[in-house]
């Protein structure tokens, strides 16, 4: 993977070092893994984790002495910010020490064994995980699928391999601008077919929707510039009517004893947000409550609408129904006084899940699932199945006949849904009944949907069937028996 700030070596760098911001980051760093994880841990490996991490800190900080990024400030900034993003994400000490050493492999004498040697066998796997592929033989396009191919692999092993690729794509993105503009746009590009749509698979729906955002301000600079303005002015607009209606939920939550944070969260920049503009503030602005149980939240939602009218067909459970990437919260949207108002209650606890995903303490990671991806994305047409990677949409719910629940990508097909109840009924499917109705395999299903599947008693399996399906479960199934179908001897014997 082609370097997006390559290190330019400066002696003189050392001495630009700013200090005092240095610092700071470091024992941000240090309180934030202390405070998630210290106490799970021995006070020995406490202690053990803290003298790894400080090791690590002065082996990037000598390796990087000498660099600069192409804007002129000191390499090991960008490492040590990294390290920053994860800790504050709840990742472990072997996770930010990674981060701290992710490019000493590539930029410096330093080696994969060194770094083996020095911290172990975990850490060298991830700092191997962020070190793109070096391989003079091969061109640069050839280089990338490799290295893509070779995080995957190693993200099916341990998924912290592209949490921390993440993050050192969202710095790389928020300091990307010494770099010629033709250079950013493969950047930001790359970053949203591959890693917006993986974050999203991974649960870490903020920080997909950061990572695109960052991208987008690449791509569309002028239209972020408009968005910013208009953004900038409904918040100075609607600020007095935002103060008025915290305040009146704070005090009705408060007389009914429910401890409450509020938080005001305005869309991050998009294409769809910037084409919703003239829908108002419902459009830009959400309103967040966070309390501290179940309960408390469909409380709140209550006494929300007793305060305020609800607008029809705006309710979503996502508590007790989770999305498809385990995103959980009470949506609604409510005439507050003047201004109509979305609003979104869960719990602290989900909270972290809705930023963090897979990282966050509790959150249960469908691990099936993402292999299931991970292996459509090795096994595809191409070296990296971009393909695959559509999944990363809005979720649908449809049902089976006896009312059970599945939830499905967004342009999911009936033969989808096959799949997604068992490999043998995707196999042997031949039609199915939706709502009713008799409907081909390829059929795309809607929210609400109930299908039953019919039959046969032997597959029925056809090429044809990639283009139908979308899930990496039924494109993998699907490949697998037409492999098995190829390599099978004439007669269906096996002549050796």
């Amino acid at each position: 993977m082609e370097k997006i700030h390559q290190p330019i070596a400066q002696p003189e760098a050392a001495e630009n070092y700013d200090d005092k911001r240095q610092l700071r980051l470091i024992n941000e760093i240090m309180e934030l893994l202390v405070t998630h994880h210290g106490g799970s841990l021995s006070e020995q490996v406490l202690d053990d984790s803290i003298d790894a991490l400080q090791k690590a800190i002065q082996l990037a900080q000598d390796a990087h002495r000498k660099q600069v990024r192409k804007s002129g400030e000191p390499y090991f900034f960008h490492p040590l910010r990294v390290a920053h993003l994860a800790a504050r994400h709840w990742m472990d000490f072997a996770s930010v020490i990674a981060a701290l050493l992710h490019d000493v492999v590539e930029d410096t004498p330093t080696t994969l064994e060194n770094v083996g040697a020095m911290f172990g066998m975990e850490i060298g796997l991830l700092v191997d995980g962020l070190t793109k592929v070096d391989d003079d033989l091969l061109s640069r396009s050839a280089l990338k699928e490799q290295t893509y191919r070779k995080q995957v692999l190693l993200a099916v092993r341990d998924v912290r391999v592209l949490c921390l690729k993440f993050w050192d794509r969202i710095d790389n993105l928020q300091t990307i601008q010494a770099l010629n503009p033709e250079k950013q746009r493969l950047i930001a590009e790359e970053s949203r077919m591959i890693y917006v749509p993986l974050a999203r698979h991974l649960g870490m729906g903020r920080v997909a929707t950061e990572l695109d955002a960052l991208s987008l301000r690449i791509l569309y600079p002028t239209r972020a510039v408009r968005y910013d303005a208009h953004v900038h002015e409904m918040r100075e607009l609607h600020e007095p009517n935002f103060g008025r209606v915290r305040s009146e939920i704070r005090n009705v939550l408060e007389h009914h004893k429910i401890d409450a944070l509020l938080k005001d969260r305005w869309r991050h920049f998009s294409i769809a947000a910037a084409r919703t503009t003239g829908r108002g503030l419902p459009a830009l602005y959400t309103l967040d409550i966070l309390v501290d149980r179940f309960l408390d939240a469909y409380h709140t939602l209550g006494l929300l609408h007793r305060l305020y009218p609800p607008i029809p067909g705006k309710l979503r459970d996502h508590l007790n129904m989770p999305s498809q990437y385990g995103y959980q919260a009470l949506k609604t949207s409510v005439q507050a006084g003047e201004i109509r108002l979305r609003v979104e209650i869960t719990t602290r606890k989900l909270a972290r899940f809705n930023d963090s995903g897979v990282l966050a303490p509790g959150f249960e990671f469908r691990s099936s699932s993402f292999e299931d991806l991970m292996q459509s994305l090795i096994e595809g047409e191409s070296a990296f199945d971009m393909d695959s990677l559509r999944l990363a949409s809005a979720s649908i719910q449809v049902y089976t006949p006896l009312g059970d629940v599945r939830s499905l990508p967004e342009g999911s097909s009936a033969l989808d849904f096959a799949f997604d109840i068992h490999e043998q009924l995707g196999l042997h499917a031949v039609r199915v009944r939706i709502n009713g109705k008799t409907r081909l395999l390829k059929a795309r299903l809607m929210d609400g949907d109930q299908i039953d599947v019919e039959t046969s008693d032997r597959p029925t399996v056809l090429p044809k069937w990639l283009e139908w399906a979308v899930t990496p479960r039924a494109r993998n199934s699907i490949r697998r028996y037409l492999r098995s179908k190829v390599k099978q001897p004439l007669g269906g014997k096996d002549k050796s």
